[in-house]
């Protein structure tokens, strides 16, 4: 009979001793946080301590008018700018794989430079553009389009647009990267093929590149709308949420619930815990319809 070999060093340990720094840290910084609020969500501040409250907080939620404002807020940036911004990545992404486009790497860069600018240096630089004495003012009193200035930021329908805007601007670039390093996997000869078969670059684009790019376009699409209804930093500078709480996002409204009117972290907490699961049945519902269209 063969005898067994002798077992070598136990490698799990020292496995196990170079994750554990980091594994503490995501426990300290990420677990326990979430434990915690979870908790928190169904407490309330009263007699100068946070006293269990049952569903007291979530049950607030319902007669809100605020917190439904947010909410609708927020679906309506969702549902505008994240297919706009995904269809915009595609074809720039597209053009950028040309092997027609010269100096490539300088629009590489052009595109995806808006990507590494600071999400509040952006967001005052689009507040200033569409100011009373901003430069989109004095172009269009300028070119004799507008007698006097208008004050965009104060007209709810304009200062949902300049968001959006500003978030297109600001994003997808973001996206393209992803679109263009999927586009240089799919072999050349899929479209040489097409361009035979006598396919035009409209087809093309939507019988070969879109569908080639499903599983990237599904990655992209649950990445924009989780960051979408974490909407934060272009709503609270460019316009605060005002006016009229036309622009206020939920992650703006649970900022105001915590730090801007009498602290209520209870209630925060709730609202967060909502978006958590918002943000959970909008990504099944994304796999479910990319399942039902394979």
């Amino acid at each position: 009979m063969i005898g067994r070999k002798k077992a070598g060093p136990n490698y799990n340990k020292y496995g196990w001793a170079f994750i554990s720094i980091a594994f503490a840290l995501y426990l300290i910084f990420t677990i326990y946080p979430a434990i915690a609020s979870l908790k928190l969500s169904f407490e309330s501040f009263q007699a100068g301590k946070y006293s269990f409250a049952g569903l007291a907080n979530y049950k607030r939620m319902f007669g809100d008018a605020i917190f439904f404002q947010s909410l609708k807020n927020t679906f309506l940036y969702m549902i505008i700018q994240v297919p706009i911004m995904l269809f915009m990545a595609l074809i720039i992404a597209t053009l950028l794989n040309s092997s027609a486009l010269r100096m490539k790497g300088f629009f590489r860069t052009s595109i995806f430079l808006p990507c590494v600018t600071s999400l509040v240096a952006y967001s005052i630089l689009f507040k200033m553009m569409f100011s009373l004495d901003g430069i989109v003012n004095m172009v269009l009193i300028e070119l004799g389009i507008l007698d006097a200035p208008y004050q965009y930021l104060q007209d709810s329908t304009w200062a949902r647009a300049i968001v959006i805007i500003a978030m297109l601007w600001r994003w997808t670039g973001y996206n393209v990267i992803f679109y263009l390093a999927a586009l240089q996997n799919i072999p050349k000869e899929t479209f040489e093929a097409a361009k035979v078969d006598g396919a035009n670059s409209v087809q093309t684009f939507f019988k070969i590149t879109i569908p080639q790019l499903k599983p990237i376009v599904l990655l992209t699409a649950i990445m924009s709308t989780n960051g979408t209804l974490q909407l934060f930093d272009e709503t609270m500078n460019i316009t605060q949420g005002g006016p009229a709480n036309s622009t206020l996002t939920i992650s703006q409204y649970i900022y105001n619930q915590s730090f801007v009117y009498a602290p209520n972290f209870g209630y925060a907490s709730a609202i967060s815990y909502v978006v958590v699961f918002l943000m959970i049945i909008l990504a099944i519902l994304q796999f479910s319809v990319a399942g039902r269209r394979d």
